[in-house]
């Protein structure tokens, strides 16, 4: 077999690397307000399909 130039592996293989932003003008939501926004979203679907 042939053996390939360079000797590396491709590193970005389809994955993308999250930097921390300390830009304060971004928007920061706790992953606890996430996941109570959603449950509610679900409740509330839950009870709507439930009474109509």
């Amino acid at each position: 077999m042939a053996k390939k130039s360079g000797g590396r592996l491709v590193s970005s293989a389809g994955l993308v690397t999250y930097y921390d932003s300390e830009d304060r003008r971004a928007v920061h939501i706790a992953p606890t307000t996430v996941m109570i926004v959603a449950g509610a979203i679900a409740v509330l679907t839950i009870v709507l399909n439930v009474l109509y």
